[in-house]
This record gives C-alpha cells, structure tokens and sequence, in this order.
C-alpha cells in the first residue's frame, strides 16, 4: 500500500510540474534594452524591450512591464491569467522622439518571483 500510494505521490508532483509551466525551475522577469547609442536632437527613435521569463502559463507569466524615459512613464503593460504575454520571451517597441540626452529603464515583473530588477540604456544628443 505504501508503494502505490508514493508512485501516486509522484505522478501527481510529476503532472503539476508540466501542467504548470515549470514551475519549480522559474525565475523572475527580465529585460534587455536597444537603442541606438545617439541620435539628433528631434528625432525619432525605436526603443525595443525584451522580456525574457522562464514561464508562460495561467499560473505563472510575466505580470506587467514598464519604461521609463527619465522619470516618466512612457508604456507600459499589464498582463493576466486569461491575457497573458505572446511568450515566455517577447518583445515590445516604442517610438520615441529625442529632444535631449536621456536615460531609458525597461522593467518586467512575474507574478510570483518579481522583477530581476530595470534595465537602463542612454542615448546622447548628437548636435
């Protein structure tokens, strides 16, 4: 009775673990950045973020992602069980237009483990 009821143990541990996204090799959300590294002043730039995040499930997925050009928000999403991001990595792009050097901050969070913590680039005018 012990053995069935161990083998049963883990069958179950077995199926939660692949039901679930993995969980139990997760980690927290992060971002990279890219930009170009100078532009003119008035000029349109393309800031790209990628999120990278160990896990895509209704369980467990990246929960929000913001930038941050200086110390406004300027995007951000926000994602849910039912709506959640296009994958375990993703990428998102924004346009933006330079008026002066700047610092961008990209952060992503998972709904369970947080945030590695934000990425941050700068782009210096060209005059």
């Amino acid at each position: 009775m012990d053995n069935k009821r161990t083998r049963l143990i883990l069958i179950f541990l077995f199926g939660v673990f692949f039901v679930h996204g993995g969980i139990a090799l997760a980690n927290k959300s992060s971002t990279s950045i890219e930009v170009p590294e100078g532009a003119s002043k008035g000029s349109e730039i393309i800031i790209r973020v990628t999120v990278t995040h160990s896990a895509n499930s209704f369980l467990h997925y990246t929960e929000w992602l913001r930038v941050r050009v200086g110390d406004q928000e300027i995007a951000r999403w926000d994602f849910t069980r039912s709506q959640r991001p296009e994958g375990a990595v993703f990428t998102k792009e924004i346009k933006y237009t330079v008026e002066g050097n700047v610092e961008i901050k990209a952060e992503a969070s998972c709904n369970i483990h947080g945030s590695m913590g934000p990425a941050m680039v700068k782009v210096t005018v060209k005059e």
